[in-house]
């Protein structure tokens, strides 16, 4: 049985150390949405964590805006890629989780 409480952990984690000056959207359990401003304008959704029935999925809205971000990630990583901005995730992976953490670091920064 997958263990998704440990896997919203984890990507809770990579978001706190990445999220700089990012305002909560939306904290529940099951649940975290980072905006930059938070007046609810559709450029302002960054990042999110949902958790399913099936897998917690993790929004990152700059590899949508910015495809480029997406040059060179592993292959492992992009087959946890669900549409152009979302990754599903069923297990705790440590090297994933590092990938990750350093695609949304590199997203953070607006260009």
């Amino acid at each position: 049985m997958a263990d998704f409480g440990a896997v919203e952990a984890r990507l809770r984690e990579i978001l706190e150390r990445c999220r700089g000056s990012l305002v909560t959207g939306e904290d529940r359990p099951g649940g975290l949405t980072l905006v930059r401003t938070g007046n609810g304008r559709p450029d302002d959704f960054v990042a999110a964590i949902r958790v399913g029935k099936r897998y917690v999925s993790y929004y990152l809205m700059s590899v949508y805006e910015r495809p480029q971000l997406l040059d060179g990630i592993s292959p492992e990583l992009r087959r946890r890629m669900q549409g152009k901005s979302c990754f599903n995730f069923t297990r705790v992976d440590d090297a994933l989780m590092t990938e990750l953490e350093a695609l949304t670091r590199a997203g953070m920064t607006r260009s």
